[in-house]
């Protein structure tokens, strides 16, 4: 299986999920963290990265 940048919303998503449900104290953190991810992603800046 090929990883591509498609897949990176997705596999965050996931991690996201088996934290909160690990650790749901941190779910704000978990939750913004990962909107300023896919912002970011939105708006072009990670591409510097090769993502």
């Amino acid at each position: 299986m090929t990883i591509t940048a498609a897949h990176i919303p997705a596999i965050v998503a996931l991690l996201a999920g088996v934290l909160i449900l690990i650790m749901p104290r941190f779910l704000n953190f978990i939750i913004a963290i990962y909107l300023i991810l896919v912002g970011l992603q939105g708006l072009g800046f990670l591409r510097m990265f090769h993502m």
